[in-house]
């Protein structure tokens, strides 16, 4: 009768909707919430241990399910729950997936289960509301100390502010959210709360490192940053949808934060050595697999091609993995039409010295 129920579960990993996790879509899931009827992977059922008052986990293929726990999985499922617990996700939403730091998987499965903040609206409110303030570590520019720093997100005025003092009536920097883009750097950062915001000063790309103590803090700052631009977005150019809302991809010491690839000498530089733009394919951009068979010392398997209207740029990655992950990212950027504000930074990069 065990092995029967065992291969009854199994046979439900084949389901659709079933063969991915349910939290962060990592394929062929081997574990299994059965007080929630979700089938997860390995290191999404870690953090559903740490929250044993909502969900149960055990493994599909190793431990021993009774029958009523092979009945609730039956009637349940990833994709009944997605509808349960997903069903008023914010488009500005970030929904991470396997490749993302252990924040925001954590803080995304606990808001979908413990707190149940995709099915009551009110429970959006620490990043819905167009307004925030609070304190914040910094990374100072010079020293490379944290310190405690006030920040000001307004939505009404397009800006996120800090103040170098809590009484300071000035704020040290004002980052409009036209131009602003917040990514997790734990590894970067030196903290598993680190978040990296860049932003535009003077046509120039700008970092601030930050963190919170409180994972579920520095989380609802990084929505609430994506909620204000996804509004600014909506209301400057009505034709936006969410899509247009991109992530930051980063490898090593190499940034791309909307259309602006960057390259640091340091990867806590606050400001990048050199920039590409990296505009539509209707704007003549294209990216290829490989180097040209001319490139000099032509040694690297696993190179980039960016091809502008100006020129090309040669990249090298280490591995095919690397490349890939690149490549896709590229190419998304590529493929994507630019908007009305993209062309004047377009043109900027043009006439740089």
């Amino acid at each position: 009768m065990a092995k029967e129920r065992r291969r009854a579960v199994l046979e439900l990993l084949q389901r659709p909707g079933n063969t991915r996790c349910a939290d962060c879509g990592a394929p062929d899931p081997d574990w299994a919430s059965y007080t929630l009827g979700v089938f997860i992977c390995l290191s999404c059922s870690g953090i559903h241990r740490n929250i044993p008052q909502v969900s149960k986990v055990k493994s599909v293929r190793l431990d021993a399910w009774e029958e009523a726990q092979v009945e609730f999985m039956a009637s349940h499922g990833n994709d009944a729950a997605r509808d349960k617990y997903e069903s008023k996700v914010p488009p500005f939403y970030y929904r991470p997936t396997f490749s993302d730091c252990q924040l925001l998987r954590e803080q995304w499965i606990r808001a979908k289960y413990e707190r149940q903040e995709f099915t009551h609206l009110d429970k959006q409110e620490p990043y819905s509301a167009g307004y925030r303030e609070g304190f914040l570590w910094k990374r100072g520019r010079d020293n490379g100390q944290f310190l405690s720093r006030k920040f000001v997100l307004t939505e009404r005025e397009g800006s996120l502010k800090y103040f170098n003092r809590n009484d300071a009536k000035e704020p040290k920097a004002i980052m409009k959210i036209e131009h602003l883009n917040a990514t997790f750097q734990p590894a970067k950062i030196g903290h598993p709360h680190g978040l990296q915001v860049t932003y535009l000063k003077d046509n120039s790309t700008r970092n601030i490192f930050v963190y919170h103590e409180d994972g579920k803090e520095i989380v609802d700052w990084f929505n609430a940053l994506r909620a204000a631009r996804f509004h600014y977005l909506q209301v400057a150019f009505p034709g936006a949808s969410d899509a247009d809302q991109t992530e930051g991809f980063r490898k090593r010491w190499f940034t791309m934060d909307d259309r602006r690839l960057m390259y640091f000498k340091d990867p806590l530089d606050a400001f990048a050595r050199g920039e590409v733009f990296i505009g539509s394919r209707e704007s003549g951009y294209t990216v290829l697999d490989g180097l040209p068979p001319s490139t000099q010392g032509h040694h690297w398997p696993h190179g980039i091609t960016i091809v502008t209207p100006e020129r090309r740029f040669l990249l090298a990655c280490e591995t095919e993995m690397e490349q890939r992950a690149w490549v896709e990212a590229f190419r998304k950027v590529v493929d994507r039409p630019m908007l009305p504000q993209e062309y004047a930074v377009e043109a900027h990069f043009k006439h740089k010295p």
